[in-house]
């Protein structure tokens, strides 16, 4: 199976507050935007993940989509996968990349070994790898709030738009971002 694991942007960040589980409150709207990832996997005799196109920080088991692989292991009886995954979305530039290509893994397998979880189940799977996790099962437009899990549909269109997406040459994981708030 092939995926494109599309990014996000965040129209506009509010971050009211930090939760006592280190987290902080924020509200958001996030958007779908054309800027892919791919993922292709199939079943194997022993799970691989192959990286290719922009170095991505890390160990191949701190990688969200084997992070997103074991738990689905973990729950259902599926074979082992080989994935290859082309990073074309930067690490570190705040447009969920890595949280697409979990949530997109996710979806995928579940259609692939007909496992018949509807989008509520796949989001809450899905949070438990990342708070942007969620927003990638629907993948449409809301306004996200709590620490970026509770999505509300928002009719917003930006269709006939430019977008000009200027991406700096620093990486900033999102933890660190936020930890550094007062």
């Amino acid at each position: 199976m092939i995926l494109f694991a599309n990014a996000k942007i965040n129209l506009g960040l509010h971050i009211a507050g930090k939760r006592p589980d280190g987290y902080h409150n924020l509200e958001t709207i996030l958007y779908p935007i054309p800027y892919y990832d791919v993922i292709e996997f199939y079943p194997s005799e022993k799970f691989r993940l192959h990286l290719y196109g922009k170095k991505l920080p890390g160990t191949v088991e701190e990688n969200l989509v084997s992070k997103a692989f074991r738990l689905m292991k973990n729950r259902f009886s599926i074979p082992e996968i080989e994935i290859h995954l082309l990073k074309n979305i930067p690490p570190g530039s705040g447009l969920g990349g890595g949280s697409s290509d979990a949530a997109f893994l996710l979806s995928g397998i579940n259609q692939i070994f007909h496992l018949g979880l509807d989008n509520q189940q796949l989001r809450q799977l899905s949070e438990s790898l990342g708070s942007d996790c969620p927003f990638f099962i629907e993948n449409t437009p809301v306004f996200a709030s709590g620490k970026g899990e509770i999505l509300e549909k928002i009719p917003l269109d930006l269709k006939g738009y430019f977008l000009v997406l200027a991406i700096p040459f620093i990486s900033i994981a999102t933890s660190k971002a936020y930890s550094r708030l007062k």
